[in-house]
């Protein structure tokens, strides 16, 4: 377990969301724990380590010394490594997804004439307000949509401790769209712990009552946080599919960092151990 000190230094270097461990523990339950340059969350058996050295996130070198040090952890039965590329350490046939970090250089390009036409025609209908305060609105949007959409099991369960994360993480924060009278239209979070990175971490609408550009004119409040923080960039997230790549193309994004996750069981002490125990039983 890293220590409050060394927690505060891992979040303020973040260039990527699984670096700030306050929404990390908040959503997954885990404790941090610094493998060389790199910040990763045991939990039970198993590991998720971020392969994206704090002080340079494509330093590969420093990624694989990473992953050595964790694969030594004692009883280790799965790692998963996150980062720039695939860890030398990986066997062949290890689940592999890849993607990539998409992000908006603050501040960010003018906005084109089919972006600003949707930020005027969304400013008609809603106003935007920001703040912590996770109010039961909020709440009810998120569950309609694990209600209502076919989502993995960990974005459920990521969904579902939102509340969590936001009153735990001091960087975080809302922007609501809220129609004149009062009702959520849309809502955005971002967190803002990072020193030089902001972070667009969830948006959600409701499509009855959120005029089109609703998300747009959320994410242009989130930026405006950013730029009076003075923070350097907003990592959009990963790009996912072509409709969520176009909407932050659509603001100027650009693929900012490679994401690689690669998923194996070694080969370790802990698992051979547990192996010789079953072979040697007695079958009867």
């Amino acid at each position: 377990m890293i220590g409050p000190d060394r927690l505060a230094r891992v979040t303020a270097a973040a260039v990527v969301p699984e670096q700030v461990v306050g929404y990390v523990s908040a959503v997954a339950g885990s404790k941090p724990r610094m493998f060389g340059a790199c910040v990763g969350y045991p939990s039970d058996a198993a590991i998720v380590l971020v392969g994206y050295p704090l002080h340079d996130p494509l330093d590969g070198t420093a990624m694989a010394a990473a992953v050595d040090q964790a694969l030594r952890t004692p009883g280790l039965e799965r790692i998963t490594v996150i980062g720039p590329a695939r860890p030398p350490q990986a066997p062949a046939k290890s689940e592999t997804a890849r993607d990539h970090y998409y992000a908006l250089p603050l501040p960010e390009p003018a906005a084109g004439q089919k972006l600003k036409n949707l930020l005027r025609r969304a400013g008609r209908d809603v106003r935007l307000a920001a703040g912590r305060r996770f109010e039961d609105d909020h709440a009810a949007l998120v569950q309609r949509y694990l209600d209502e959409r076919s989502l993995a099991a960990g974005t459920r369960q990521i969904f579902r401790r939102l509340a969590s994360y936001v009153e735990a993480s001091a960087g975080s924060l809302i922007v609501s769209a809220r129609r004149t009278d009062g009702r959520l239209a849309a809502f955005a979070v971002g967190e803002f712990a990072s020193l030089s990175t902001a972070f667009f971490m969830f948006c959600f609408r409701d499509p009855h009552l959120a005029p089109p550009g609703s998300a747009d004119l959320a994410l242009s409040g989130l930026l405006q946080a950013a730029r009076q923080r003075g923070q350097a960039r907003m990592n959009l997230g990963l790009g996912v599919s072509d409709g969520i790549r176009f909407f932050k193309r659509k603001w100027g994004a650009e693929p900012f960092l490679p994401y690689v996750e690669t998923s194996w069981q070694p080969a370790g002490p802990g698992l051979l151990s547990r192996l010789r125990g079953l072979l040697g039983r007695d079958p009867r």
